[in-house]
């Protein structure tokens, strides 16, 4: 098992572009100097490229990653007919990844934060300070997934590499404005579980991002942003796959920009945002504008309810499922946190190409994608509660404010995959 120093790995792109450190972690923070950002430039740094890939498997799973974002880049299961398909979307090349950043900013496969999806005006207090940074969305009025330069765009160290799991490490010396210091592993394990009433081994992914605020109070709500497409893009589009959110009785109620109005309200009162009991992605698609203005389809922040034995510490309860006529496959979700967003690709237009390897796996299929199109793909952030520091009457405060006397940040998923007939 390749292994770097904890601490040469620990303490990011800092530690490669210096050397490793058996310093404190105090002298560490303070050897990064007076400008935050000197050392998480994109592209190259030092010897290690934050392009290479690493690749982890086990019996019927494999997944590919890059230091850059601390990135998913492909993710291999087999379908109804055995045939290994990759259902992550994304690009074959690695350094794609960095133009997209400064493109489209799909935020592909990536880790999101230091706190994920909107902030209204991007500005919160805490401890009586109110902090500002940058604003990246709609003019101005929100920022989105952590600034102008979030973690998806960050070089991760590994810190442990295995034949069947990896771990990245990031140093957040207050970077966009956000306070305080913060370091972050993200570690991806791949593995087989017993399930069903045969005892049938089941791929499964296991996701990990440990945070710890080192310095002072801040806001941490992290999340990855991977996108799915089950069908392996034999299809146009996902429509036709059934998605499942047991627990999802509630969404966040949010503006004509995807900001919180303070308001929660039931999926009961908006049909179409209902998928408590399993229905097809597309049913009521055309009919669900409630995911920024003039949008059909989907971008909600769900809430999950969950009955007393499946709570928040019961992780292994799915949360999410959904599953594909057209491969097979299904996928189940679970998770420690106390809501999802979930994202249908409605800001997708066809311009961006499907994947060459995912291409030539079609190759045989008349009715395969070439580009990315309008609901051909969905995403799933486990996270908490959209702009909870911005709504204090939600009382989230202790799942998204954490400082140095506080436990370590744990966002805990799981992704289960079986075959469907």
């Amino acid at each position: 098992m390749f292994f770097l120093s904890l601490l040469a790995g620990a303490f990011t792109s800092t530690a490669l572009a210096q050397g490793s450190y058996s310093s404190p972690i105090s002298s560490v923070i303070s050897s990064l100097g007076s400008d935050p950002n000197a050392n998480y430039t994109l592209g190259s740094n030092g010897k290690y490229s934050p392009f290479t890939t690493y690749t982890i498997a086990a019996q019927n799973i494999n997944a590919t990653f890059i230091p850059y974002g601390a990135r998913l880049t492909s993710l291999l299961v087999p379908d109804k007919d055995g045939d290994l398909q990759d259902i992550a979307v994304g690009y074959d090349d690695p350094k794609q990844y960095l133009t997209d950043s400064e493109t489209n900013h799909t935020f592909f496969g990536a880790v999101v934060g230091r706190y994920a999806n909107r902030i209204k005006n991007g500005t919160f207090d805490i401890d009586g300070a109110t902090y500002q940074i940058p604003e990246n969305e709609n003019n101005g009025h929100d920022t989105l997934h952590g600034g102008k330069v979030g973690y998806d765009q960050r070089n991760w160290t590994v810190v442990s590499y295995s034949s069947d799991s990896v771990t990245f490490g990031f140093l957040d010396n207050a970077l966009e404005g956000f306070p305080g210091v913060v370091y972050t592993q993200a570690t991806y394990t791949v593995s087989n579980v017993i399930t069903g009433a045969f005892g049938a081994l089941t791929p499964r992914l296991t996701l990990t991002l440990t945070s710890n605020a080192l310095t002072e109070n801040t806001p941490i709500m992290l999340a990855n942003h991977i996108y799915w497409n089950l069908d392996a893009f034999k299809s146009t589009n996902i429509n036709n796959d059934t998605m499942w959110l047991p627990y999802a009785a509630r969404y966040i109620d949010i503006d004509n920009i995807e900001i919180p109005t303070g308001d929660l309200s039931t999926v009961q009162s908006y049909p179409p945002l209902d998928f408590t009991v399993p229905k097809q992605i597309g049913r009521d698609v055309l009919d669900s504008h409630l995911a920024g203005f003039n949008s059909t389809g989907y971008d909600n922040a769900f809430i999950f309810d969950r009955p007393q034995d499946t709570g928040l510490k019961s992780s292994n309860f799915p949360t999410a499922s959904i599953w594909s006529p057209v491969t097979g496959i299904k996928m189940d979700i679970s998770t420690n946190q106390g809501g999802l967003q979930v994202y249908n690709c409605i800001g997708q237009n066809g311009t961006i190409p499907v994947k060459q390897s995912q291409q030539d796996r079609n190759k045989d299929d008349k009715d395969a994608a070439k580009y990315i199109n309008k609901y051909a793909c969905i995403v799933f952030e486990t996270q908490d509660w959209i702009d909870g520091i911005n709504n204090p009457q939600w009382g989230r405060q202790d799942w998204q404010i954490f400082g140095p006397e506080s436990p370590p940040v744990v966002n805990y998923q799981t992704y289960d995959f079986s075959v469907v007939s």
